[in-house]
């Protein structure tokens, strides 16, 4: 008698047939797709660029702009990345970088420029801590205690300038001058890339002005900030402790029920975001000119660094992805006039054509139809006229955003217990 294996279906002639396992499908993994993305922007800018004759799309100027004006909302949603991977909504990220700016500046005028970094990490962990109390012991819902902590951060560092600036600034809602940090340019290839960018030559000289802007007057504040992307890639994802955060983002009862102290890494997560999120506050001050705390500085930062996080599907590459989005949105408006954000205009109708050839290719007619309409629609607003109303610069980040996140919203997974209320032992 032939012994049939569960699950295992049988030949004519009795006889198990051994089924191949299923192949597995390989995927790319995240630093790759992020030098495909690297490229494909690059390619699109300088086709736009050539096209529209507006070199300051890839100028060395422009990417300097992106640099300074993307790493605070970089930090802030590395931020978000550890507070919502551990389960808890972050939305009071602004109210932290608003009190890490006041923080910067009072340590800057105390002790320099690392003096400011931490200082507003201090401030910007403070308020975390706060967040993490409402939210975590008390059971305050995430959203009513992120609301509260960005009223409450506008609040207390208006009262404290107030208080510490104004005898010496003369004026109540900014600072004095801090130091900044020295910044450094890599001897000869500056110069060498600066001859290429002024050939104006198609590709050549875009990718000259991008990497120029890149290694020209580097900030430490840049290489901190790279360093904080690796290392929370490396903790959250290769790490024993970033298993356990992030299974309480997850399934906190399932955690409990295998020893993992909730609370605590709970509390480990928000005041880590609180701490990112003041160091991006640091940044914001460290590299605007003069370096000042000013109120209303942050300019809602953190509530884009939430949306770089959203965009970047909770892992830190692509947030690293949405904040230069973002930043270089921002970037390209202080480095250039109206006519040449009106040239992303351009670059919208060759990313949407290329969509066209892509949904052609998987045969997918209906996206087709509507990404080349969406091509058509562009292209007639571009065609028809010179430049944008200026009234609309000041918000193009945030256009920027909510169409970013409207085409990326059906590819996101946030993690399955965000937001969700949790009381420890309700797993019992």
């Amino acid at each position: 008698m032939v012994e049939v294996q569960p699950g295992v279906p049988n030949t004519p002639g009795g006889a198990a047939m051994t089924m191949p396992p299923p192949v597995q499908r390989r995927t790319l993994p995240a630093w790759a797709w992020f030098m495909i993305g690297v490229v494909a922007v690059v390619g699109v800018l300088s086709m736009t660029s050539y096209l529209t004759g507006q070199p300051a799309l890839t100028s060395s100027s422009t990417m300097q702009n992106t640099v300074t004006l993307g790493l605070p909302i970089l930090l802030c949603g590395l931020g978000g990345i550890w507070s919502e991977r551990s389960g808890m909504i972050n939305i009071g990220l602004e109210g932290m970088m608003i009190l890490g700016t006041w923080g910067a500046a009072f340590g800057g005028l105390h002790g320099g420029p690392w003096m400011s970094v931490l200082v507003g990490a201090v401030m910007g962990a403070l308020g975390g801590l706060l967040h993490a109390v409402a939210t975590v012991t008390f059971g305050v819902n995430h959203i009513v205690s992120g609301v509260a902590i960005n009223l409450l951060g506008a609040g207390i560092t208006k009262y404290l300038s107030t208080l510490i600036f104004e005898p010496l600034s003369s004026n109540p809602r900014d600072s004095p001058p801090v130091e900044q940090f020295d910044t450094y340019s890599v001897p000869g290839l500056s110069d060498w890339l600066g001859d290429l960018e002024a050939q104006q030559r198609v590709v050549i000289s875009d990718v000259a002005g991008i990497v120029r802007g890149l290694v020209t007057r580097v900030s430490p504040v840049l290489l901190l900030s790279i360093l904080l992307v690796v290392a929370t890639y490396v903790v959250l994802w290769r790490t024993r402790f970033g298993l356990r955060l992030r299974s309480c983002g997850e399934n906190p009862v399932a955690s409990e029920s295998l020893g993992v102290n909730v609370y605590l890494y709970k509390y480990i997560a928000v005041v880590a975001s609180g701490a990112l999120a003041g160091i991006g506050g640091a940044a914001l001050v460290l590299g605007s000119s003069p370096s000042i705390y000013s109120e209303g500085q942050t300019a809602n930062r953190g509530f884009i660094g939430l949306a770089a996080m959203i965009f970047g599907n909770w892992r830190p590459v692509g947030t690293l992805a949405g904040s230069t989005l973002f930043g270089y949105s921002d970037g390209l408006r202080l480095s250039s006039g109206p006519e040449t954000v009106h040239a992303l205009l351009y670059s919208a109708v060759i990313v949407a054509g290329l969509i066209v050839v892509w949904q052609l290719f998987r045969r997918r007619w209906t996206g087709a139809g509507l990404a080349a309409a969406g091509a058509i629609l562009v292209y007639v607003l571009y065609f028809f006229t010179d430049e944008l109303p200026t009234e609309f610069l000041p918000y193009t980040p945030h256009i920027i955003t909510l169409v970013v996140l409207a085409l990326a919203a059906q590819r996101l997974r946030p993690p399955a217990a965000d937001g969700m209320p949790y009381r420890r032992g309700e797993g019992d």
